[in-house]
């Protein structure tokens, strides 16, 4: 279950928590429950929530609805006056939604509605299911463009998460696609900076993993969500401990060159830079950059990530040299163009690798100024 806290009093929920018998609305007692019912409206949504298809669908039903609505809100500038590669509508003509772009398209193929790539995801899925086919590119349309093959990100990531968890919430608890599409709900919810909600559905997946067992690898996948959760939230010890046993892991279970490994480097490197452990950072960029350029490729999203940080860890550090700072300006210099024209100047990685080139700027800036 998503919705873990009291519909009368908001508290948390135990996993067997009393629940509406018509409607499946759950509540940490009786007395919250006849609250609710009394003095909260329940009496009044109680049927309607039932033909909505519980609780559980209903509330995944609304928020969907509400991050679409985002989503496009967030995304009306850049797509005034074009229509949606699906439907060829600019405005959808059953939902009535506007239309987002959150990929890399350089394109008119990048302006769609949520509910279309929604639509598409879900016949192959389907089609993929019914006929024991390859699943994992398949379960890649919930969150990559298939077109340019880039991620989205945002908010409408975010929509796209809620799409996927009203799709499969329905299935029973051990339904893969379930566990999938929470994933992919907590996942949305993380890029769109919904911190706590995002580490509420992390949380919940991991007490069903637990509970039904999973592979090595899809619990060290969940826990570099958990890292990164605490991280945004400004838990960063926690975080950084957390990486550190997840860095060792994947050499372990992956070796240096895998690309899972390559991605836990760039998660590991971020929370020793947060830490100020930048000597630390600098020694495993130095190792790993090679590695990733010679797997990944120079536009590989993890290499830019990488040479991105190895340049933070220059112009951050208080003992850097001139030529450090030098050096780092160039290297953001030459990434600013590779992510722009790769990934969008859009795109959240293009844009903080701009940040970053502006600050590198203002510390040679500072370092080259003659003394009063």
């Amino acid at each position: 279950m998503i919705l873990t806290q009291c519909a009368s009093c908001a508290a948390e929920l135990p996993r067997l928590a009393r629940q509406c018998s018509r409607c499946k609305t759950r509540y940490c007692g009786p007395a919250c429950q006849k609250q609710h019912w009394e003095g909260g409206g329940h009496d009044k949504r109680c049927k309607k929530i039932r033909k909505g298809g519980g609780a559980e669908q209903y509330h995944a039903d609304q928020k969907y609805a509400e991050a679409t609505t985002v989503a496009a809100e967030a995304c009306a500038d850049d797509t005034k006056g074009q229509t949606c590669y699906i439907c060829t509508e600019a405005v959808h003509r059953h939902t009535k939604e506007g239309l987002v772009r959150g990929c890399a398209c350089h394109t008119t193929e990048g302006f769609v509605h949520v509910s279309c790539l929604a639509e598409q995801a879900k016949i192959l899925v389907a089609e993929g299911e019914e006929n024991n086919l390859d699943m994992e590119p398949r379960w890649a349309q919930w969150h990559t463009f298939g077109l340019c093959e880039q991620d989205y990100h945002g908010v409408v990531f975010c929509a796209l998460g809620w799409a996927c968890w009203k799709t499969y919430v329905g299935r029973p608890e051990e339904d893969r696609a379930r566990g999938l599409a929470m994933s992919a709900l907590g996942n949305g919810l993380f890029d769109a900076d919904h911190h706590e909600a995002a580490l509420s559905v992390y949380n919940s997946r991991l007490s069903l993993m637990r509970r039904l067992g999973t592979s090595k690898f899809s619990m060290l996948v969940l826990q570099g969500n958990l890292a990164s959760t605490y991280y945004a939230m400004g838990y960063h010890e926690k975080a950084f401990l957390v990486r550190q046993d997840l860095y060792s892991a994947h050499l372990k279970l992956f070796g240096e060159e895998d690309i899972n490994t390559l991605g836990e480097v760039v998660n590991y490197t971020a929370s020793l830079v947060c830490l100020k452990r930048y000597e630390e950072a600098k020694s495993l960029m130095r190792k790993m950059m090679p590695v990733a350029r010679r797997v990944l490729g120079e536009s590989h999203e993890f290499t830019l990530k990488m040479r991105w940080q190895y340049a933070e860890v220059l112009y951050k550090n208080a003992s850097a040299t001139l030529d450090d700072l030098r050096e780092a300006v160039a290297t953001l210099n030459e990434l600013t163009r590779t992510a722009r024209r790769v990934l969008g100047s859009s795109h959240p990685v293009a844009m903080v690798i701009t940040s970053g080139l502006r600050d590198a700027r203002a510390a040679l800036r500072a370092r080259e100024a003659p003394p009063n």
